[in-house]
């Protein structure tokens, strides 16, 4: 498959550096220009925020030393919704509101007072992606008109942690609708019942999908963290494109139980903040076995574990890490950037190996589409049975009719041929699903990753995330320049961690740290180090176009 709709990342610019502030045409920040100033244009009357950037331990701080109530700050923030998200620049990140989520706060501010905190998150305002199961009011809609009235019969086993670690659910967030594997001519962040989710960057940008909401919305201050899905890319797209830092886990480190599925083979959900040490803190809270999906029951997962142990800001010294350099794309901007993060990796005392090869890198894409054509239909078919009687579709094959039947409001500007494709295909048991999904295990895994990892004795895979935020474009979709790192380890199932590296035209781009199953913890620390060393996160400004920052 030449262009993989959900996963693909792109756009070009102007490189910016790890020294300091991002670098225009001619060397003077682009906030900093009076062109800047003057087409700011949409920030314009957004009040301030005194949360702005606050990290996960400044929120418990707070509240531990009681200058602010878990109440409180789920108030702040939905204050926060309402002037970026719902008016003002209306980023349309958040698809739906929790109105439980003050109740909620309220009872766990008495909990503090007569318990103490349950943990890290206590109190902890969150959103999460609208394909997560809630038992509660609200619905669990993948985005689709067609579900926009579901209300799952009980919360998804990632849901059941959150609440049991004490995270207030603020709500839930827009996406590509069922994940973007809908058409190849899609534009990612747009939903038949949510619309178009913009990039807080510059308003006019894609926010990249599927979990472009949740990319947004923790971006922009609307949450203290908030939680993705990724099959390929929707995890570590977003992020990188929203200056987040994104882990997408090991397939089986985090239960998939009641998320609206698209690949058993490759799904798996993870955490979107704006620090490495809030990403580990939601997923250590995250990780644990389920009963409900297999997967996280092999033996060969690993203990329960603390990702704040990994939070080394030396975690780089003495690290072997390859550079993947057929991953860099065609952007010469984005090229420049990289060279200076892996400076940064070297003086921070890694040992570059410079460059790897995944030999087998792009020989699946076929066989990972055909994968994901014969795994959707099983697990959607599963999901709608597992809805009861009330279901508003019942099917794949019911879901494409009710599509037609709306065709103006569900396809005004794309179709669904990758629904049609998937409703064509046979059971799990058909021997080419077999052996397309043998061939992408072979090629990623024991052919690739391990393979390279092993020959050069890396703890990590190095390589940019993607390309700079593209424009929204529903007329043509999605503008994708080939740039990115997320198929091999998506393909594998192993972990894969984005980590803000520096800006082009003001719009961030990552790093991505990626490896062998159950690696999480050297990738978060390898993520930290980095992190600390070059502090390249910025918050949004909120402008009305990349170009507007530049004077152009």
């Amino acid at each position: 498959m030449q262009r993989r709709t959900f996963v693909k990342l792109g756009a070009t610019g102007i490189a910016g550096t790890l020294a300091g502030a991002v670098v225009g045409v001619e060397g003077a920040a682009p906030e900093a220009t009076a062109a800047g100033r003057s087409q700011a244009g949409p920030t314009a009357g957004v009040p301030p925020f005194d949360l702005a950037e606050a990290t996960v331990a400044d929120l418990q701080r707070r509240m531990a030393a009681g200058e602010l109530m878990a109440q409180q700050l789920a108030q702040r923030y939905l204050d926060r919704i309402g002037a970026v998200d719902r008016s003002g620049p209306a980023l349309n990140s958040v698809i739906e509101l929790n109105p439980d989520a003050l109740a909620t706060a309220d009872a766990l501010d008495r909990e503090r007072k007569e318990k103490g905190p349950r943990g890290p998150l206590h109190g902890i305002p969150v959103l999460i992606k609208d394909n997560i199961d809630t038992h509660d009011r609200m619905k669990t809609s993948a985005g689709s008109l067609a579900l926009e009235a579901s209300i799952a019969p009980r919360d998804a086993f990632i849901v059941e942690r959150l609440r049991a670690a004490g995270a207030v659910i603020l709500g839930k967030t827009n996406l590509s609708e069922w994940a973007n594997f809908r058409s190849t001519r899609s534009t990612s962040g747009w939903s038949g019942r949510g619309g178009q989710t913009r990039n807080p960057y510059a308003l006019d940008r894609n926010p990249c999908g599927s979990s472009s909401g949740s990319g947004a919305a923790a971006s922009a201050n609307l949450c203290a963290a908030a939680i993705g899905t990724e099959t390929d890319g929707s995890i570590v797209c977003p992020s990188s494109a929203c200056g987040l830092v994104g882990i997408k886990p090991t397939v089986g480190l985090v239960s998939r139980a009641g998320i609206i599925p698209i690949s058993a083979s490759q799904d798996t959900a993870g955490p979107m903040a704006r620090t490495v040490a809030d990403a580990a803190a939601l997923l250590s809270a995250l990780a644990a076995a389920d009963p409900r999906d297999a997967a996280t029951t092999r033996k060969a997962r690993p203990a329960p574990f603390d990702y704040a142990a990994s939070l080394d800001p030396a975690g780089l010294k003495g690290a072997r890490l390859g550079i993947v350099r057929k991953m860099f794309g065609k952007s010469e901007h984005v090229a420049k950037v990289t060279e200076a993060a892996i400076d940064a990796l070297k003086r921070q005392g890694a040992v570059i190996v410079d460059p790897v090869v995944l030999t087998t890198q792009g020989k699946f894409d076929d066989a990972e589409f055909q994968v994901l054509l014969y795994e959707f239909k099983d697990g959607l078919n599963g999901y709608f049975g597992s809805l009861g009687a009330a279901a508003p579709v019942r099917s794949l094959e019911e879901l494409i009719a009710f599509n037609e039947r709306h065709r103006d409001r569900e396809m005004p500007y794309f179709g669904q041929e990758i629904l049609v494709d998937a409703q064509k295909k046979g059971p799990l048991t058909t021997p080419a699903y077999r052996q397309a999904r043998a061939n992408c295990r072979q090629l990623s895994r024991t052919l690739g990753i391990d393979a390279v990892m092993s020959k050069h004795r890396l703890e990590a895979l190095v390589a940019p995330t993607g390309d700079p935020a593209f424009p929204i474009d529903l007329v043509n979709g999605d503008h994708f320049t080939g740039g990115g790192s997320s198929t091999p380890p998506a393909v594998a199932g192993y972990p894969h961690v984005t980590v803000p590296m520096g800006h082009v035209f003001g719009l961030p781009v990552g790093l991505s740290f990626f490896g062998k199953a159950w690696s999480e913890p050297t990738l978060i620390k390898l993520a930290y180090a980095f992190e600390q060393a070059t502090k390249q996160r910025k918050a949004p400004g909120l402008r009305a176009s990349a170009e507007a920052g530049l004077g152009l």
